[in-house]
């Protein structure tokens, strides 16, 4: 049997409301409220892109000569003279190792020879000594013409350099010899336990050799094992990375086997 159902509520109430669920909430339907806008709002994806990572390594700036007699990266040489030709440096010490001839170097050139040839005993057991370190523009008008006197002129040339283009002068090139003394300059030091360390650790302490075997016609001058020239432990261990055989070659400067007409 069907009964009525009478409300005791308004019919407007009795029409009441119908209930809306969602999947974040109720709201009832009609009932003039609007859903919060947690139960309907959602993120929206960024639509700005993420940028790709580079793949292409910056290339170094390459490395600059410089014409300062001063600077670590000064280049010398038959083609680049010093400039002043008369230039001393300003901050000559005497360098307190074992010596042929006492050596001043610049200071920071000093330090590490000092620490080379330490590194040198400490890892051998023998010892080496200084050759020839800084040589004034008047000391090397002497060097210089006793070469003449026994090679003459082209001899000399390819065995010294002129006053006023020679690395002894900036006080951060030394000669390195053998204690006691063995085959001192000459190109048979290359084979000695000194010429041979050296040639493998000398980087380490900011010094490369200078005219290495085969680069006369770069350098304009012979062989000379013992020759090795400060250029900071940074740029020595550029120089070893890149290569090079030559700072001509490492600065990218041209050829100089003779001297400017």
């Amino acid at each position: 049997m069907w009964h009525t159902v009478r409300f005791r509520t308004p019919v407007v109430a009795a029409l009441a409301l119908v209930v809306v669920c969602g999947v974040a909430g109720c709201a009832a339907e009609g009932s003039g409220v609007a859903p919060t806008a947690s139960s309907t709002a959602h993120p929206t994806p960024s639509t700005t892109p993420t940028p790709e990572p580079s793949l292409t390594p910056e290339t170094p700036p390459a490395p600059v000569a410089s014409d300062d007699p001063s600077s670590l990266s000064v280049v010398v040489n038959k083609l680049r003279p010093l400039n002043p030709g008369n230039y001393a440096p300003a901050d000559l010490v005497e360098v307190p190792v074992p010596y042929a001839n006492k050596p001043f170097l610049r200071q920071e050139a000093s330090n590490a020879v000092v620490a080379m040839f330490q590194a040198f005993t400490a890892q051998t057991g023998l010892s080496m000594q200084a050759q020839s370190a800084y040589r004034s523009y008047d000391s090397q008008v002497s060097v210089y013409a006793g070469w003449v006197a026994s090679k003459g002129k082209a001899g000399a040339d390819l065995t010294s350099a002129r006053p006023g283009h020679s690395e002894h002068q900036t006080g951060l090139a030394i000669d390195v010899s053998a204690l006691p003394a063995q085959c001192t300059l000459q190109g048979c030091f290359a084979d000695t336990p000194q010429g041979q360390w050296l040639a493998a650790n000398a980087a380490t302490y900011g010094f490369v050799l200078r005219y290495p075997d085969g680069g006369t016609p770069v350098t304009g001058y012979e062989f000379e094992p013992w020759h090795y020239r400060y250029v900071g432990i940074a740029t020595a261990a550029d120089y070893v990375a890149s290569g090079a055989a030559t700072l001509e070659q490492y600065f990218g400067l041209p050829a100089a086997p003779d001297y400017a007409p």
